[in-house]
Parts: C-alpha cells; sequence; structure tokens
C-alpha cells in the first residue's frame, strides 16, 4: 500500500465519501469518546434515499447486498470523518457489525457484511483488519436490506 490518504485510496477505487446521512430518529451519526469513535447504524442510503428495499434471499440478492453494505460503510466514514475531521487519523478498525434483513433460509449473512469488510481493508490496510458480526435479523429501518455500525480507534 502506498502511502496515500485513505480519501486517496477511496477516489483510486471510484469511490467518494458522500454528505453524513441525517438520522431517521433520535441520535446522532456518531460519537467519539477518548480515542474511539463509534458510528450509529448506517443505512445503504445515496443522496438521502435507500438504495434498495427489501429482504436478502428474497427481493435482493446477497451480491447487490454485499454492494449495499459497501454503501453503508461509505455512510459510517462520512459519519466518523465529520466526528474527527480526516480520516488519516484512524489508526485501526476495530469492530464491524453488520445486519441483514434476511429471508427465513437465507444463511449467507457473513458474504453479506464482507462488502463492508473488504472495503474498510482497502482503505485502511492492515490498519482495517478488525472482529465482526454478521447477524441476520427479520427486518431494519425502512425496509432496508442491510445496516452496518463501525468502531474505530483514532489517534
Amino acid at each position: 500500500m502506498t502511502a496515500s490518504t485513505p480519501e486517496e485510496r477511496l477516489a483510486a477505487l471510484g469511490l467518494a465519501l458522500p454528505a453524513v446521512a441525517a438520522p431517521v430518529a433520535a441520535y446522532v451519526p456518531a460519537v467519539r469518546t477518548g480515542s474511539y469513535v463509534y458510528t450509529s447504524g448506517q443505512l445503504p442510503l445515496v443522496q438521502g434515499q435507500l438504495a434498495a428495499t427489501g429482504k436478502v434471499g428474497a427481493e435482493v440478492t446477497a451480491e447487490r447486498a454485499k454492494e449495499l453494505a459497501q454503501t453503508c460503510v461509505l455512510n459510517a466514514l462520512a459519519a466518523i470523518r465529520a466526528e474527527i475531521g480526516d480520516l488519516s487519523m484512524v489508526t485501526r478498525v476495530v469492530k464491524v457489525v453488520g445486519f441483514v434483513a434476511s429471508a427465513p433460509d437465507f444463511t449467507g449473512q457473513p458474504g453479506v457484511v464482507n462488502g463492508a469488510s473488504e472495503l474498510l481493508g482497502q482503505v485502511f490496510g492492515d490498519a482495517g483488519v478488525h472482529a465482526r458480526s454478521a447477524v441476520g435479523v427479520a427486518v431494519l429501518p425502512l425496509d432496508a436490506p442491510v445496516e452496518v455500525e463501525v468502531v474505530v480507534e483514532v489517534a
């Protein structure tokens, strides 16, 4: 990995951080405490609209859901950057929790959440390797197919 910044690595992947997604209830997008930043659950919002709705394994394919998990992480990174000013301050991605709204017989949640994990690895290199949970749930807010939370350590 070159000495480029996380934002430059995102740009090299053809990606850019969006504006911070507005909360859909009574919470803030991210909170810093000490050397950690915790994001709220981030939905796959693009310009304020869900990129897809429905259950993974029914209305949404696993491949599409993996892309949506990446969108969730872009929103999480935007919230983190808004909290700390510069993603270069991230020293470690600590934990990712991915929730997948799943059809009753869908068991591929880990593959879906790989969309989030793989992007964090591409953006932060070794510092992007993290602990993780991938959880299947009956329904998510606004009928989103996937939701992702991220915890990072900052300098």
